[in-house]
């Protein structure tokens, strides 16, 4: 109920009561939306009409997204380090040093000054615009220890 604001008119035409309703709910996930806009039609008929989506991201969102990327990317440098180390016969350590070099963002939004245009574009443009995308570089610094000979571990 915290995601949903209703505001409803009651007014008299003639002998009768006429209700209109405006019903906003925010969603966080697109396919729940889908399935609430298809069951209101299905339910409503053409008394009711929705309006397009509006999509936006909150700043929990996107902070997730630049944790999720920074870690991959370390887990990518690491990844990487280690197939280095088993091409040249070492093994690889422990990290000595990881540091977050840049972070790029871009898209995510739509401006809000192209609001008339918005509401020309296909769902499926809306949803690319309001895409959001980042990416992390960093530098990492790994300990590298020489494979030991299996004979010594043996003695």
């Amino acid at each position: 109920e915290e995601n949903m604001t209703v505001m409803e008119d009651f007014s008299r035409v003639e002998n009768t009561y006429q209700m209109e309703a405006e019903v906003c709910i925010i969603f966080s996930d697109f396919g729940k939306m889908q399935n609430v806009c298809n069951l209101l039609i299905e339910k409503l008929g053409t008394s009711v009409t929705i309006n397009p989506p509006h999509f936006y991201h909150t700043p929990e969102a996107i902070d997730t997204l630049r944790r999720q990327v920074c870690v991959a990317a370390v887990g990518n440098t690491c990844r990487k380090a280690q197939e280095i180390c088993r091409l040249v016969g070492q093994s690889l350590g422990k990290p000595l040093l990881i540091k977050e070099e840049e972070t790029r963002e871009w898209g995510g939004h739509i401006d809000n000054h192209l609001s008339h245009s918005a509401n020309s574009q296909t769902l499926q443009e809306r949803i690319q615009n309001a895409t959001a995308y980042a990416s992390c570089r960093v530098f990492a610094v790994f300990e590298i220890k020489g494979k030991e000979n299996r004979r010594n571990k043996l003695l």
